[in-house]
């Protein structure tokens, strides 16, 4: 059976959002291997609508950015209830009971399949248990503002921490499994 594993870029105070501002000088060949090491492991992505609609903006036209042809070659998983049409290709639109469908797409033949972003969506798999792996990269920075992968008034949701790692910037690498 697939693997659904999430992966996040961190700040301390659990910012999210916008990691472009503050993320690149925390980055370094460690990272960069976990990052690497979570691609390598997966075989499709999965996406929300706002994420999808981002990345279809930029990597269809990135030319020589050496993550281009992976990312578009990829297939793609999108999870929306207001797109009818997906133009990138290898996109797949989920929609309907969209719970049924990523279950059904466990069961498939592959490897893993890889989230990065989509936090909504990341949120809706951990509360139907459909969320194999979370991977966070905690960066030593408090950005004091933006969207936070789990904002207050959430739901409690127990995780088992079954690897860490310190890089030599700060960088925390936490990977969790449902408890």
């Amino acid at each position: 059976m697939r693997k659904i594993v999430a992966g996040f870029f961190l700040s301390l105070d659990g910012v999210m959002e916008s990691p472009e501002k503050w993320h690149f000088p925390y980055f370094n060949e460690e990272m960069g291997q976990a990052v690497a090491a979570q691609a390598a492991g997966a075989d499709a992505m999965l996406l929300g609508r706002a994420t999808y609609q981002e990345f279809a903006g930029y990597w269809p036209t990135a030319g020589d950015d050496p993550m281009a042809a992976q990312m578009n070659e990829t297939p793609k998983y999108v999870v929306s209830s207001t797109l009818k049409t997906l133009e990138w290709q290898n996109s797949t639109l989920i929609s309907g009971n969209v719970t049924e469908e990523i279950a059904r797409l466990k069961q498939g033949p592959g490897r893993d399949i890889s989230i990065t972003g989509s936090a909504t969506l990341v949120r809706s798999l951990l509360r139907e248990g459909l969320l194999d792996e979370l991977r966070l990269l905690v960066h030593p920075i408090v950005v004091g503002s933006g969207r936070r992968l789990f904002p207050e008034g959430g739901e409690q949701t127990p995780l088992k921490l079954v690897e860490s790692q310190t890089f030599g910037t700060g960088v925390v690498h936490l990977i969790y499994h449902p408890a």
